[in-house]
This record gives C-alpha cells, sequence and structure tokens, in this order.
C-alpha cells in the first residue's frame, strides 16, 4: 500500500513552467510503475508520463518534448517538470501507482493522490 500527496499546481501564463511533486510514503515508489494522469472539465482522465522502476518513462504525444517526469527514490518523490505550457495543459494532474508493467489505462492503478490544479492562461 501506498499513500500519494500531489503539490506544485499553479496558475501560470502560456510559456510558462511549473515541477509537480507527488510525495510517496508506505511503500517506496520505485516498486510501482508512477505515472501522472490529468483531467481536464468536461474531458476523461488522459494519462502523461510512467516511470517504471528502473527509471524507463514515457509520455504521451502531446507533451512529449515538454515534459520531463522524474524519480527521486532517496525522497521517495515523483516529479513531472512542464515546460512551454499551453492553455490546453490546462487540467487537475493526479499521481497514481501500480502495478507494473507500466500502462496508460487509468484502471491499471490502485492507488492515487487528491490532485492538483494546473491552470495555464493565454
Amino acid at each position: 500500500q501506498v499513500q500519494l500527496v500531489e503539490s506544485g499546481g499553479d496558475s501560470v501564463q502560456a510559456g510558462g513552467s511549473l515541477r509537480l511533486s507527488c510525495a510517496a510514503s508506505g511503500s517506496p515508489a520505485r516498486d510501482f510503475c508512477m505515472a501522472w494522469f490529468r483531467q481536464a472539465e468536461g474531458k476523461e482522465r488522459e494519462g502523461v508520463a510512467t516511470i517504471a522502476g528502473d527509471g524507463s518513462t514515457h509520455y504521451a504525444d502531446s507533451v512529449k518534448g515538454r515534459f520531463t517526469i522524474s524519480q527521486d527514490n532517496a525522497k521517495n518523490t515523483v516529479y513531472l517538470q512542464m515546460n512551454s505550457l499551453k492553455p490546453g495543459d490546462t487540467a487537475m494532474y493526479y499521481c497514481a501507482a501500480g502495478s507494473p508493467p507500466c500502462t496508460w489505462s487509468s484502471s491499471s492503478y490502485r492507488y492515487w493522490g487528491q490532485g492538483t490544479q494546473v491552470t495555464v492562461s493565454s
């Protein structure tokens, strides 16, 4: 079992950057596939980035080259560095943990944080 707490969401202008953090407790995050999902108002939840215990990462096409997922095992924390933000990135961002292998299906992730809001204005 693992508990997840996100932070770092904010309101920024287009072109700006944010770093989201997901602090894990109860179990090592490296034992799970860790992922960031987002859900915009009126839209379905979508996967943004995943990171496996071996450090391998995957990104949604919409964020490739702009977002970077990383993991600090000493702090048991997963990060999402978001650069060149666009209004279309506006959403609630959720951290999730699930059994490997990593997938894009939200149903594969058993543990979820409460979410952190990112708002990007033009």
